[in-house]
């Protein structure tokens, strides 16, 4: 009977052993915590209150958990680490105030650790600023090339001021983020918002403090591409129907202003065509010009010096609207310009 060399014997051994320990360091690493839902924050948001972490739920059965609270800016982003948020529990502080917070929960077993992170809060308030009694709300069309606006929302005591933060949110309207620049009272819808939800933080100041409240996000953003399609369809079907505008372009040359657009309608002749300057804390202008319609499409361009007011820095919004002889209106179409 022939027997196994030695050093064969050493090397199947070897084999055998270290397969069955490449088998534990998988049992083991697909044991550590896997989180299947992420943390959240409740709580008030106001200066002295105490939020409280969720531990999210995880697999492969954790045996304790840690935290750390975040503080981030107005959007949520940009966030460090607070010294002092190291528990389930937190109480604001006026460091907080006017920022966002979120909380990371680090989930341990036997056979390691792995962390999630809850989604930001909206900003926190002071302790004695107004209380928001209606919330903000939103008026407009979330349309490229429309424009929304935000209320004040009802608030208690009467603020002395407000300001505004424009958020560009997921189409969920979950993980919104500041919109750089965007503070006015309206806001153009831009190419870059399209598939996106759109927010508005509004802060009310009074002598003893401030106060954040958020609108309700507004529809899912589409391109005005479709909507001019859609409204010429109708038109050109449907006789004596509205006009329909699309506003194709705005820019600035000096102090002069450019715009070009187009017109369509179920009947030719004069459409006359409303233009108003908009900014935030500057009161309104408005020009009127006519146009001939020859065809049932026509693009026109016409330019205008804006008043020196709309001329400085900030966001500057023109809208347009078309009215044809039968005194049918156009839906609103808006363009703005950034002066930094």
């Amino acid at each position: 009977m022939r027997t196994w060399p030695k050093l064969a014997l050493m090397a199947v051994f070897a084999l055998v052993v270290g397969g069955a320990v490449a088998g534990v360091a998988v049992a083991r690493s697909s044991s550590v915590p896997q989180n299947t839902s992420p943390p959240t924050i409740s709580g008030t948001l106001k200066e002295g209150s105490t939020l409280a972490a969720s531990d999210g739920t995880w697999s492969n059965s954790p045996t304790s958990f840690a935290y750390q609270w975040q503080r981030c800016n107005s959007g949520g982003t940009a966030c460090g680490d607070i010294t002092a948020g190291t528990s389930k529990t937190y109480t604001l502080t006026s460091g907080d105030v006017g920022h966002a917070l979120r909380v990371t929960v680090t989930a341990s077993n036997t056979d390691g650790k792995a962390s999630a992170t809850s989604g930001a809060t909206d900003p926190v308030s002071s302790a004695n600023g107004p209380t928001n009694t209606v919330k903000p709300a939103l008026s407009g069309s979330a349309v490229v090339g429309d424009s929304l606006r935000v209320s004040n929302g009802s608030w208690s005591p009467t603020p002395t001021s407000f300001s505004r933060q424009w958020q560009r949110c997921s189409s969920d309207g979950t993980g919104c983020f500041n919109i750089s620049g965007a503070n006015g009272q309206t806001y153009g819808v831009r190419s870059a918002d399209v598939g996106h939800r759109l927010r508005a933080l509004v802060t009310a100041r009074t002598s003893s403090g401030a106060s954040t409240a958020a609108t309700s996000p507004s529809a899912v953003v589409s391109s005005s591409t479709t909507t001019v399609t859609t409204t010429t369809t109708t038109t050109t079907t449907t006789s004596n129907r509205a006009p329909s505008l699309a506003f194709l372009s705005l820019r600035r040359s000096g102090v002069r202003v450019f715009a070009r657009f187009r017109i369509c309608d179920d009947r030719t002749g004069r459409i006359r065509v409303t233009e108003r300057d908009n900014k935030n804390r500057v009161l309104s202008v408005t020009r009127h010009w006519s146009v001939a319609l020859n065809s049932s499409c026509a693009v026109y361009a016409k330019s205008w010096i804006p008043r020196r007011a709309f001329r400085t820095r900030g966001r500057y919004v023109v809208t347009l609207r078309a009215i044809d002889a039968q005194g049918h209106l156009s839906l609103l179409r808006s363009r703005s310009l950034v002066k930094r």
